[in-house]
């Protein structure tokens, strides 16, 4: 059974080869290319990882063995208007750990997570159209679509749409 627990900085090296094998393996689903976060220096990776309370982003990791077998982020609206939401972002799940339940608990950590911050009334994610196992397990975790973004990302000379999906937290699974 994997464990799922907020990463913490020394996870960082780790977080970062997932996230870049994730966005050399499936540029589409992210906004973020493998290029721009190569480039990144490791302490970028571990600001992501700032264990604060009320810290702006946190990411959670599925642990299958001790590995890093998926994550999934929040990040935390700071404008003063918008504090009400909060963002998920870089959810991953290597084949090999797929359909097992991970993504989906992944997804529940970081809504429950959302909820105990206080305050928080909703998530918001974007999910590229077409991806339709994604979608579904953003559905099935309480997600509903809201709004759809022509030519959101370009990959490889084409256009992408992504799907913009909510989750009210009041209501969630």
């Amino acid at each position: 059974m994997a464990t799922i627990r907020r990463l913490i900085p020394p996870d960082a090296p780790g977080y970062r080869q997932l996230m870049l094998d994730a966005y050399a393996r499936h540029p589409a689903a992210f906004t973020s290319s493998v290029t721009e976060r190569t480039a990144l220096p490791l302490s970028w990776w571990e600001s992501r990882l700032d264990m604060a309370a009320l810290a702006n982003e946190m990411v959670f990791g599925a642990f299958a063995e001790s590995r890093l077998a998926g994550v999934a982020g929040l990040s935390f609206e700071t404008r003063e208007k918008a504090r009400h939401k909060a963002t998920l972002f870089g959810m991953y799940v290597p084949s090999e750990y797929r359909n097992i339940g991970l993504g989906r608990r992944l997804v529940m950590a970081a809504l429950e997570q959302a909820k105990a911050r206080g305050g928080i009334k909703l998530v918001q994610l974007t999910v590229t159209q077409g991806n339709a196992g994604a979608q579904a397990l953003y559905e099935r975790c309480g997600f509903a679509v809201f709004g759809v973004e022509p030519l959101a990302i370009a990959v490889d000379g084409q256009y992408l749409t992504k799907v913009h999906m909510w989750c009210d937290l009041s209501a969630a699974n």
